[in-house]
């Protein structure tokens, strides 16, 4: 090794010696100010450890929520277009599709507090107060019905707090399932001492819906059957039937009347349910509303001045139907139902005829 390559590796091996914070930290940039790890670290955790202090009320949240939330997800957490629903989906996980909201699928209400407070409104995330999350996340809860009107969420009461499918979630145990599993010798030959063709992909079903091949389903379900190699032939699947309106009340009103109420209807729908099979939702099903006492739907959480208002005697007639149509808000000051109100006499005369169509 010559004299000038040894004398170089020396003072090479002195600089770098002589640097060793230079060598961990790569020589950039700077340590994070106490201020900006404070404003990355927002997580909130299922015991609320994370949480700002503050509070916020129902009824504030639904100011909030109207003025920066319901463009996107409608007026009653419902959902718009591509924007996902907020409420409803209770009891859907098991069906074919399943709606999946705070108050269906979520498990913590620290991930709807984080995800409002740290994404949310769309567009200007972050631009909340504590107060404001606070709020909205208490409105949330009430389009779920985990909550009554006159309820304020804070952070002292927050983690007293459960959603409704909080045991629905249980930690990720693949490590311990899944994995040994997986990654045993695959079996390359003679694995079973019997192969048999239990099912064909045609009577699996898994075809989109297609009426073509609704029809090609049909007679390989009747081949499958006579062959004696697949299930019985089942009927195609028919239409969800259409409700139909009750027939002697419908004598009250004139097709016509009742035909514009059904089309009229359809703006309620999103939250309440008419006809064969309907069940409580966001509001009350509505079958025998007409002569029935306000607040007395069985298994449908009213609001207090609901039930109040049945316990004095409100009675649901087409008259007060229409009154409280109208102006919800006003008829009933403080009840739970998110609608402005239907002003035009004359489709009120038209809905609640068609309502009146349908008895219990």
């Amino acid at each position: 090794m010559s004299r000038f390559l040894k004398s170089t590796l020396i003072c090479a091996g002195a600089a770098f010696a002589a640097l060793p914070v230079m060598a961990q930290t790569y020589g950039l940039g700077r340590a994070a100010l106490p201020e900006e790890v404070a404003a990355w670290d927002i997580d909130i955790r299922p015991d609320g450890a994370g949480l700002p202090d503050g509070s916020g009320d129902v009824w504030t949240g639904e100011d909030l929520y109207e003025a920066q939330c319901a463009h996107c997800h409608g007026t009653f957490g419902e959902g718009m277009g591509s924007w996902p629903a907020l409420a409803g989906g209770h009891g859907s996980l098991t069906h074919e599709h399943p709606e999946k909201t705070i108050g269906s699928y979520w498990p913590y209400l620290s991930t709807v507090w984080d995800y409002v407070n740290r994404a949310m409104p769309y567009g200007m995330a972050q631009s909340l107060t504590p107060n404001e999350v606070y709020a909205i996340t208490a409105y949330l809860m009430y389009l779920n019905d985990l909550v009554d009107d006159d309820f304020e969420l804070s952070r002292e009461n927050f983690s007293d707090i459960r959603l409704p499918n909080e045991d629905g979630f249980y930690l990720d145990d693949r490590i311990e399932l899944e994995w040994p599993l997986f990654t045993q010798d695959p079996c390359m030959s003679d694995c079973k001492p019997e192969v048999q063709v239990t099912m064909r992909a045609a009577v699996l079903d898994v075809t989109p819906d297609d009426p073509i091949a609704d029809a090609r389903r049909a007679q390989a379900r009747a081949m499958a059957a006579a062959s004696g190699g697949g299930d019985a032939p089942a009927s195609t699947p028919d239409a969800e039937p259409e409700a139909k309106p009750d027939e002697d009340a419908s004598a009250a009103h004139s097709p016509e009347l009742i035909a514009q109420g059904e089309s009229l209807y359809r703006a309620c729908r999103t939250c309440h349910q008419v006809g064969d099979g309907a069940r409580n939702a966001v509001g009350p099903m509505l079958n025998g509303i007409i002569g029935r006492m306000a607040g007395r739907v069985d298994g449908f959480r009213y609001s207090p001045v609901l039930t109040e208002a049945g316990d004095t005697g409100l009675i649901w007639t087409e008259e007060t139907v229409s009154e409280f149509i109208a102006d919800p808000r006003g008829y009933l000051p403080r009840n739970r139902m998110s609608y402005a109100g239907m002003r035009d006499a004359d489709d009120r005369r038209a809905l609640v005829a068609y309502l009146s169509t349908y008895s219990e």
